[in-house]
């Protein structure tokens, strides 16, 4: 029996992950369960998973939440530094964070630091603090385990390889809803148009950075962390059926892909019981129907999230950091109706050629960072051209 503790259980991730649970009830159990404001489904998880505690980031939801479980043998907290708790507690075999953006990164260094197994679907943990991250997981000797689709393939086809043989790694990214999109097509697309993935039920924030691109860009990052790749030898290629998930190009020319239906509760299992294999009831590929796989280079001029995105991984120190705030920044903004579709890239550049770059932040001086970032991200969304 192993136990998992949930950050994020009320987002699109953290439900997959209670799915993927529940379908082998006899082999996992819930230990703690985090949500940022979703109240009312974290009360239906807890009543259904019976978890020892759960945590609410908005505090003032506690009341709500602590009257709705008050017949459950639950320990009921709030507040981030409660979700920090969870994170590091003693009874969990693995934290599985499905935190968005930033607010993941201090959870994971505390689940760390208190020697806990990470199954990783917060990318901006290592975007933003993967300098923090990696080294004292390694210091720990705790497994980083990552959830998103790419990094998932990625790692499994180097399961029993040696990264120095390895020439590249090539993400692939689906192109989003815009794909083929010229700049006056992107000037008047709204934001439900932005929430149309062609292939993938994600949350809001993660869907319009597979518009912008700037979630492979984010990918990139990650990737550098998690398989302690050269940016030079991590590629992008656009792959629109989303079968192919990602690919390893050896030094010998052979190429390793791992495929299969656009469902992310397959990558989750796996980071749930690596390294075995468990039966999951979820669409099979039917290789009859597939006709061809079709790629194309990444469109950077239209889409220049991308390439901001390697800037700020090569420039490194405080400026993934930045990028990644500036893009929380700019997506809410979008998603609020405050901003355009094309702003987002604008403010981010804007943002990245006002900072001045920290080398080898501590946590502290990342989080200054993300709100400086954050507050310069919203005053040149004032400003336009």
């Amino acid at each position: 029996m192993k136990w998992i503790t949930i950050l994020g259980s009320t987002g699109s991730i953290g439900t997959q992950t209670l799915a993927v649970i529940n379908e082998h009830a006899e082999r996992f159990r819930v230990r703690a369960l985090a949500a940022g404001r979703n109240v009312s489904l974290l009360i239906r998880q807890a009543r259904c998973f019976k978890p020892q505690k759960v945590a609410i980031a908005d505090e003032s939801k506690y009341a709500e939440l602590k009257t709705a479980l008050a017949g459950l043998p639950v320990e009921v907290l709030a507040g981030n530094d409660a979700v920090c708790h969870l994170a590091t507690e003693a009874k969990a075999d693995l934290v599985l964070n499905a935190l968005v953006g930033f607010a993941g990164l201090k959870p994971t260094l505390s689940a760390l630091k208190a020697g806990k197994n990470i199954a990783l679907a917060n990318k901006e943990t290592l975007v933003a603090g993967g300098h923090l991250v990696m080294p004292l997981a390694h210091k720990t000797g705790k497994a980083v385990i990552p959830v998103d689709s790419e990094h998932s393939a990625i790692f499994q086809c180097l399961h029993g390889q040696e990264i120095s043989a390895v020439e590249n790694i090539i993400l692939t990214a689906s192109g989003g809803p815009f794909y083929g999109y010229t700049q006056e097509q992107l000037r008047t697309v709204t934001v439900k148009d932005a929430l149309q993935h062609p292939n993938w039920k994600m949350g809001k924030k993660i869907t319009i950075d597979s518009a912008s691109m700037m979630n492979k860009g984010l990918e990139v990052i990650e990737a550098h962390w998690l398989f302690g790749l050269a940016y030079d030898k991590i590629k992008v290629v656009i792959h629109r059926q989303s079968i192919i998930h990602s690919m390893v190009t050896f030094r010998d020319g052979a190429v390793l892909a791992q495929l299969g239906a656009p469902d992310m509760r397959v990558p989750i299992q796996y980071a749930l019981t690596y390294p075995q294999r468990l039966e999951l009831n979820v669409p099979r590929l039917n290789w009859e129907k597939i006709k061809e796989l079709n790629f194309a280079a990444p469109d950077e001029e239209n889409f220049p999230c991308l390439r901001l995105a390697y800037e700020a991984g090569k420039t490194g120190g405080t400026m993934p950091a930045v990028l990644n705030a500036a893009n929380e920044e700019a997506v809410n903004l979008f998603l609020q109706g405050k901003i355009c579709f094309l702003d987002i890239p604008r403010i981010i550049e804007a943002v990245m050629n006002k900072h001045k770059v920290v080398n080898a932040p501590d946590y502290e001086t990342l989080l200054a960072t993300d709100e400086e970032a954050r507050l310069l991200a919203r005053q040149f969304a004032l400003k336009k051209g």
